[in-house]
């Protein structure tokens, strides 16, 4: 990786942007945690279901790309009665640890004070401790969890929920 001035962050998808997003995925929960064909699949089916309803006013995406190449990802989708999800966040392990994490969440959370949803929530799993705690940080609340072997591991699939303040 080079300096992080070559690191910007697009919010608009161009073409070949889903496959990518959904190649992050598989790629990197593959290495770090073992998850199977049917995580990218997973991925790859929900990414249709947002571009489907995809509405510029009410959903954004974040495309972290170095040197015009994608290194990561996160997108805001709008949901029944004012809800917002989080979904996709990612980013590839050299772009970890210098705050590029943080600034994606800042961003999402001034675009969802900024567009008046009256919640939001996320899906993760278990071994993701980085990323919840981010999730914590910004008010993120754990509601609820359920054991699985959806991805081809065991795990715990965890729900977070953010309530207005």
């Amino acid at each position: 990786m080079s300096t992080e001035s070559t690191i910007t962050i697009r919010y608009n998808l161009n073409p070949g942007d889903l496959g990518q997003v959904a190649a992050l995925h598989g790629k990197i929960y593959a290495e770090e945690h073992g998850f199977g064909m049917g995580f990218e699949a997973y991925v790859m089916e929900s990414l249709l279901e947002f571009y489907r309803q995809y509405n510029t006013n009410r959903d954004r995406v974040w495309v972290v790309e170095s040197d015009g190449k994608m290194v990561g990802f996160l997108l805001l989708m709008h949901r029944l009665d004012e809800q917002a999800q989080l979904r996709y966040f990612i980013l590839e392990k050299a772009y970890r640890g210098m705050g590029l994490g943080k600034k994606l969440m800042k961003e999402w959370m001034n675009f969802y004070n900024e567009k008046g949803y009256k919640g939001a929530y996320l899906y993760t799993t278990s071994g993701l401790d980085p990323a919840v705690s981010l999730y914590e940080r910004f008010g993120f609340k754990k509601i609820s969890q359920v054991k699985s072997r959806n991805f081809g591991v065991p795990l715990l699939e965890m729900l977070y929920r953010l309530y207005p303040s």
